[in-house]
Parts: structure tokens; sequence; C-alpha cells
């Protein structure tokens, strides 16, 4: 009798044990998601494939993005093919390539996902070793992109780099070739800053003289498609001599430097999180969430850096074609998620956080998707470094602590030799100028993270950002996978209601209840069949 009582009472012990464990292993999440689709943008989608990755793996969200750049993302959402898209720049009314202009056939808004840098990355030698350190003014790069500085010894480029002996060797100008919202902003940069440099190469082109997202392929230039196209022809070995415009994660993740670029307060300033910070208090925002960007070109600011801006999320606010009120739940939460806990890495991606008005704006426009009404938007349950309980909405953490730049910044005749973004490296001397170090400033190298450049000009980053080269194939060394390890705080969900953990927990109270009752009533049973057969 005691086998079959050790027997029960095991079986049942093991049972809860083992439905108590799966209980316990499994993520906690008890909310259910719709998936959903989005498109655009490759200047954000370092950051949106991270966030991606933590939302899936901690509250099983899925969100299916592709980067198939800024103009193909507007024109799927118009077409009705994706929940959402992603663009540097809004539809355009009057696209300059003529078409029609870009009109969705249902209701949208726009939202901001994050600030960043459009950078200058560059594949550069001086005496076999990389440079890591070249500084260049506004102008110099107009020019550069529009074909008018085509050597890397141009007497302009050696009066932004006192302190390198700038070699005798071509410049590549690296050039989206897809319809790109980073062209867009870069173009709109130079017409604003560079009206009559900017008018004359465009003039030539058979173009306006205004923003492009198609940016012209002229003589000398190489043209890639999207961020890891321009990114990866620039880390290749035949890239050496190259430079390209490309959001700052990309340098930063691929193991290679920026070109610090001169602000208006003579100034050469690195796009670091900060940097761009400080830039940003100087934008204005439009009612419907979109940039002007002059005070950022023009911002006095000593630590500024003059080509910052954010993206934007188009969201839906009706239900039409393949979005319901079901995605509608997921992408509220999405969206709370990376307007909060999601910038928390914006930094360590290459990006800069959204500040609290933005963040306010981004939520004014979740309640206006259907179906999102659970997604948090409360600013006290909002974990994100740029403000604190309490703080006003113009207020930026990052840029209240961001330090002055490093005096071998100054325009001048000392140059610092603190090596940027991904290229951890430092550049000794080779000029007439003097040296200096950077690293009491924001510098990317010092405090990155990145990779490293290496001697023979491939990339060796992390390997969170995969890169291909000019015909398409991976670059050695980097990655093609999923980006880096997902890791986030949880943040509030709401519970929907009865699923299967609270089913496993039920079962293992049976269980339990069973492995007291049964074996008493087993005995019993036996005892009452032993003594019959007794009595036979």
């Amino acid at each position: 009798m005691t086998s079959w009582r050790t027997l029960l009472t095991r079986t049942a012990a093991i049972t809860v044990v083992a439905a108590l464990a799966l209980v316990n292993t499994t993520p906690a999440y008890a909310a259910t998601y719709e998936p959903i689709t989005g498109s655009g943008s490759t200047w954000s989608q370092n950051a949106l494939d991270q966030w991606r990755a933590n939302v899936k793996a901690n509250y099983g969200m899925t969100i299916n993005y592709s980067g198939t750049g800024s103009t193909a993302g507007r024109q799927e959402f118009i077409l009705g093919t994706v929940d959402f898209a992603v663009s540097e720049i809004p539809f355009q009314s009057a696209p300059e390539d003529g078409s029609a202009p870009e009109v969705p056939g249902r209701g949208y808004a726009y939202a901001p996902i994050v600030a960043g840098g459009t950078s200058f990355m560059y594949n550069l030698k001086i005496g076999g070793k990389q440079v890591t350190n070249l500084r260049l003014s506004g102008e110099v790069i107009t020019k550069i992109f529009t074909g008018k500085i085509t050597n890397w010894n141009d007497p302009a480029i050696k009066a932004d780099n006192p302190g390198l002996a700038m070699p005798d060797k071509k410049i590549t100008p690296v050039i989206r070739s897809d319809g790109s919202g980073t062209s867009a902003q870069f173009t709109l940069w130079m017409s604003k800053q560079y009206p009559a440099l900017w008018s004359e190469f465009a003039a030539s082109m058979g173009r306006g003289s205004g923003l492009t997202s198609q940016y012209p392929l002229f003589s000398g230039a190489k043209g890639q498609s999207g961020s890891n196209g321009v990114a990866g022809y620039v880390a290749q070995t035949y890239g050496e001599g190259a430079i390209t415009y490309v959001e700052y994660s990309y340098a930063l993740k691929s193991g290679f430097p920026v070109a610090k670029v001169l602000n208006k307060s003579g100034y050469y300033i690195e796009p670091t999180a900060q940097s761009v910070a400080v830039a940003m208090l100087s934008a204005q925002v439009n009612t419907d969430l979109t940039q002007i960007l002059d005070g950022v070109y023009n911002s006095a600011d000593p630590r500024a850096y003059p080509l910052s801006s954010y993206s934007y999320m188009i969201v839906p606010t009706e239900e039409k074609g393949v979005f319901t009120a079901a995605k509608g739940n997921t992408l509220g939460a999405f969206m709370s998620y990376f307007l909060c806990e999601g910038q928390q890495q914006a930094s360590s991606l290459g990006y800069s956080p959204l500040t609290m008005n933005l963040v306010l704006a981004g939520f004014e426009q979740i309640k206006r998707i259907p179906g999102a009404g659970s997604a948090n938007v409360d600013p006290n349950k909002c974990n994100n470094p740029t403000f604190t309980a309490g703080d006003s909405p113009s207020s930026n953490q990052l840029a209240k602590t961001a330090p002055q730049p490093a005096a071998c910044d100054k325009q001048g005749p000392d140059q610092c030799t603190t090596g940027t973004a991904g290229a951890l490296q430092s550049t000794p001397v080779s000029g007439s100028g003097n040296g200096g170090s950077a690293s009491n400033a924001t510098g990317g190298g010092a405090t990155s993270g990145g990779g490293t450049g290496t001697t023979d000009g491939a990339a060796t980053g992390d390997g969170s950002v995969p890169l291909y080269d000019e015909t398409g194939n991976p670059i050695e060394g980097s990655s093609t996978g999923g980006g880096a390890a997902a890791v986030a705080s949880p943040f509030t969900v709401k519970d929907e209601g009865w699923g299967w953990q609270q089913t496993a927990m039920l079962a293992a109270v049976l269980f339990l209840l069973l492995a007291v009752i049964a074996p008493p009533a087993m005995i019993r049973i036996l005892r009452s069949g032993a003594s019959k057969g007794g009595t036979k």
C-alpha cells in the first residue's frame, strides 16, 4: 500500500514542480499582440531593429520592418500595403521628380522616433595608417558633394586639418542611389547654408534648387542603395579615399570614423548624443510635428552639431486597408515603448534620445490611433533619459550635462588627435599644426564603445550592423543577422484577462489537491478490494 501512496504523491509533486517551472521560465507577458508591418527609413533602422528585438523578446510583439528608404516607405503607406512608415521628411506635395503629389488615401499623423546626426563617414590613410580625426567645414563638404573639390590634398581641406599631411589622393563621394530621407536632409542643409553652390550644381544636373530625395549621380561619385550600401562601400578596401553621408550609428557600429563638422561658433564637432541634443534645442516644431531646422544649422552653442534632426513614424489614424484596431493596439504599445524605455538605448546605438516635448507630442499621436487606447501615455511612467518627473517640456538632461568642446577642436593651428565614432585609435600629428586630446569632450571614440578601424580598411565593428559591398555581398566580418542582444526594462502592458499562464497555475493547484486527496482514497479502495477478496 505504501508504494502506491508514494508513487501517487511523487507523480503529483513532479507535475506541480514542472508546471511552476514552466510558468517561471516563460517571458512574463500576458497581452496578445497582432503582428504589424512597416517600411521606410534606413537612417533610423538601427534603432528600430534593436527596439523590435526588445519587444519581441520581452513582450511577444512582432514588428516587421523593411529598410526600403524613406521615399519607398511613404509610397507603400500611400498604397496601404504597410501599417506604418518611417521617413526623415513628410509627404511631398510637389515631388522634385515631377511625379504626382504624395497624398495618402487614409488619415495619418507624424510621430517622432529618434534624433541623430547625419555624419560623414570616410576611409582615408596617411602613411598606411587610418585617419580618425578628420575635420571639415560646411563649405568644403558642399564642394566635395557637388564635385568642386576632388582631391584630399585640396588647400581648403588642408586649412581645416593643420595636424594632418593630407595625401594626394582622389576623393570618391558615395551618394544614395535610392530615394532617401538622408539625401533630403543633407541637400536641404546645403540649399539653406550654401545656396549659391547648391543651386549651381542642381541646375547643372537639371534639378531644382531645393532639397532632393534622389541625389543626382555626378562625375566621380558612386551611387549605393541604402545606408548599409553607402557605409559598406566606404568600409571596404577599395573604399579608401571615399566619403559618404550616413547616420552616425552606421560609422559607430562598423568601426569607422566620421568627420568633425565646423559649427557657427568655430568648433569642429562630432555628432554624439549630447551634441545632437544641444543642437535640437534650437529646432522649431510645426503643429503636425514636422521640424524646422534653420535654428539647428545656425546654433550659436559651441557644443552643437549642425546637421542634427529627428526621424518620423507615419501612423494611420483610421482603420483602412490592412490596418485594423487590433494592429493599432500593437502599434500604440510599441510607440509607447520606444518613446520611453527604448530611448535609453539611443546613445549607445549612435542616436540622441527624444526630448520631453517630442515625447508628449508622440503621446498625443498615439491617442489618435484606432485601438491604441491601452498604451501608456503618462510622462510620469515614461523612463526616458532626457527628463525626470517634474521637468518642463523643454527639458533635456543630455543638453544640460553636455561638456564644452576641447580647445583643440577650435578652428585654428591645433587639431585634436582623438578618434571619432567607431574608430578608437588616435591619429598622430603629421602636418604643421599642433595636436591635442578631445578626451574631456564628447568624442565618440573615447566613449562610444564602437568597433575599431583596421589598417586595411575592412570593417571590424561589433557585428550588429550588416554592411554590404557595391555588388550587394556582405562584407567579411560584418553580421548579416539580427541586432545586438535584446535588453530592456519591462514596461506596463494591459492585462487582457485569462491566458495560458493562469491555466497553468490552475492546473498546478488541481494537481496539488490531487496529491493530497488521491492517496487516502486509493488506499481505501485497495483495502476494500482486498477485504472482499479475503471473504471469498
